[in-house]
């Protein structure tokens, strides 16, 4: 999708074939709207009266309004004007967005991005999220169909344009460039969300992230494979490959800016990115109830979200340098899988006994996380579909943060809320190690019932004592289950908007 912006004071004679602008939940009519209003002879103040509401996303497409040169007039509800935050904005962004993906249009133009919200988001965040909304709203998923989505079949406007002022635009233009980036990570993300385990195995995502190298000259790969994963010494990632035939990847990725980056301290440190690359997660030995196993393909949304990242990175040439690490391998029952009472040695040198195999994911983490020292980093972020108890805590709205740096945490949750992916800060305390302990080995993978996030980050914890660490639960958030079962591309947005700030900070 193309995106553009348009400086006028004369709505009515802006030639599109859609032009969007916002009501309020009273029925009080932007200034944008007014201006049409006035044009059309109070046409859009009878309409709203009768026929619309303006709750927050709702829409409503007038057809040929005699007055206006635009063939549509969209009238999108904005909810109440005390309450007309960045949020409600973006909402209302994603309805406009849904109400052209579903006509065939050759252009669309906007008045949403222009209004100012109740918590004074900046032109920049809301012209990325009108990006974000168009590119979403027109993601398809085709790649296991026989066949292909028809060109007959409506798929939005070819080109978005956002009505703002002349001295705006260049703001607006950076936002709409990074809305952009953002989306075709998520589109990414969700794809590879979304492939079954047949295709989407270890060896696949290696290659993903080989083409991605390709396609960007910033972005060099490197991929280990078994016998060189056995000479690091990473047991644990190991012993959770071993119960399948698909062969184990370790991925690393590296983005060195285009632009020589002049920094002193941290910001001259690479932020290393984590993202557990678990294919398809049968639960091993310690077997998964079969409903809804199938969604058991998403346990890689950390790795789909890590190779999200770098390509929206890579599209908006960030000025800081990123390495990013996918441990990917299946875990399923076999002859040769770990079983409840193994003993397994890490990379750091840690045992871990194995009290339920269908703990895997911190058990590729944790060498991944050890692995992630020779860099020196600055800060390591770790995503991972981690546990079905963040689930139980949070629901499918916030990611779950654990960190021991406050200052990454409060970065990472600025971050997720400005980029409208939230995440919830969980405690971290000392006392939950307790639930950790072995009789046979220096840590248990599980803690029991109680908690159990939050003594899941508690054993990443231990592998992360040389520097600063959160570690991002998004098994609530990655996917959706249902009639709308599939990827979100969450938390690409999230991670995107952390680097823009730790590059503006540097």
């Amino acid at each position: 999708m193309e995106f553009s912006t348009q400086s006028t004071v004369s709505l009515h004679r802006i030639k599109s074939a859609a032009l969007a602008v916002g009501v309020y939940a009273d029925g009080t009519l932007t200034p944008e709207a007014q201006a049409l209003d006035r044009a059309s002879q109070g046409l859009i103040t009878e309409v709203v009266k009768q026929d619309f509401r303006g709750t927050a996303g709702a829409t409503l497409t007038l057809h040929r309004i005699e007055g206006i040169t635009a063939r549509r007039v969209v009238l999108v509800g904005l909810g109440k004007a005390e309450e007309y935050t960045a949020a409600a904005h973006a909402k209302a962004e994603r309805g406009l967005a849904a109400a052209l993906s579903q006509l065939s249009l050759a252009d669309a133009a906007s008045t949403l991005a222009a209004l100012p919200t109740t918590n004074a988001s900046t032109l920049r965040s809301r012209a990325s999220q009108a990006a974000q909304a168009a590119i979403n709203a027109g993601y398809r998923y085709d790649a296991t169909l026989s066949k292909k989505d028809d060109k007959k079949t409506p798929s939005g406007p070819k080109k978005l344009t956002l009505i703002v002022a002349r001295n705006e635009a260049a703001e607006a233009q950076r936002g709409l460039a990074e809305g952009a980036a953002i989306a075709n990570g998520m589109a990414l993300t969700r794809t590879l969300g979304n492939l079954p385990g047949n295709i989407c195995t270890p060896t696949y995502l290696a290659d993903q992230a080989k083409q991605l190298a390709n396609t960007y000259d910033s972005i060099k790969v490197q991929v280990l494979e078994r016998k060189q994963i056995e000479a690091l010494k990473m047991g644990s990632f190991l012993s959770v490959a071993k119960g399948s035939a698909e062969p184990p990847r370790f991925i690393v990725l590296h983005y060195k800016p285009a632009k020589a980056v002049k920094a002193k301290g941290k910001a001259a440190q690479p932020i290393v990115l984590v993202g557990k690359g678990i294919t398809f997660d049968a639960g091993g030995i310690s077997l998964k109830p079969a409903a809804t196993m199938d969604e058991m393909k998403y346990d890689m949304g950390g790795a789909a979200s890590v190779l999200g990242t770098f390509r929206a990175i890579a599209e908006l040439g960030l000025e800081r340098e990123v390495v990013g690490l996918i441990p990917s391998c299946e875990n399923l029952p076999s002859g040769t899988a770990n079983k409840p009472g193994d003993v397994v040695t890490s990379m750091a040198g840690l045992t871990i006994e194995i009290l339920n195999t269908d703990a895997e994911g911190r058990l590729v983490l944790c060498d991944a996380l050890t692995y992630a020292e020779r860099f020196k980093p600055a800060a390591v972020i770790d995503i991972a579909t981690l546990t079905g108890a963040c689930v139980v805590a949070l629901g499918h709205v916030n990611s779950g943060l654990f960190s021991t740096d406050d200052e990454l945490a409060q970065s990472l949750l600025d971050a997720g809320r400005a980029a409208q992916d939230p995440a919830w800060r969980m405690p971290l305390e000392e006392a939950y190690q307790e639930q950790l302990k072995s009789n046979f080995a220096d840590l248990a993978n599980i803690g029991g019932p109680p908690a159990g996030s939050v003594t899941a980050a508690c054993f990443l914890s231990r592998f992360t004592q040389a520097y600063s660490w959160a570690h991002l639960d998004i098994a609530g958030t990655a996917w959706r289950g249902g009639k709308d079962k599939g990827s979100t591309g969450r938390p690409v947005p999230l991670l995107v908007h952390y680097l823009l700030s730790q590059q503006a900070s540097a």
